[in-house]
């Protein structure tokens, strides 16, 4: 099962920002995106609060996440969140297969 989360990085004076030109700039995310069970790491800043950054990493399975958990890329993210002094949200999301009375309001 597929399991999506999105983490909020928010900073002060443009930190959110910087923090993720420097995780691509460094390789980080390419190293990431590049783990076995990654289907997805992508950022994306707030329209109403420039102040906060969204990031939607997106994972076949519990064992990917742990992997990735368990890998150098998280000592470099730890690294960069405290050097740009971030604060985080998660909320985590799981696939179901069907979603009754969705395919309506869903514009394929």
């Amino acid at each position: 099962m597929a399991i999506t989360i999105n983490l909020t990085y928010t900073g002060k004076n443009g930190a959110a920002r910087k923090f993720a030109e420097e995780m691509v700039s460094s390789g980080t995310v390419d190293a990431i995106r590049a783990l076995d069970g990654n289907e997805g790491y992508q950022y994306f800043i707030s329209y109403d609060d420039p102040e906060t950054l969204l990031l939607i990493d997106r994972w076949r399975d519990q064992k990917a996440i742990d992997a990735h958990h368990d890998s150098p890329m998280m000592k470099k993210i730890a690294e960069l969140r405290d050097k740009y002094d971030l604060h985080m949200t998660v909320h985590r999301y799981t696939d179901i297969d069907e979603a009754p009375g969705d395919d309506k309001f869903i514009r394929r």
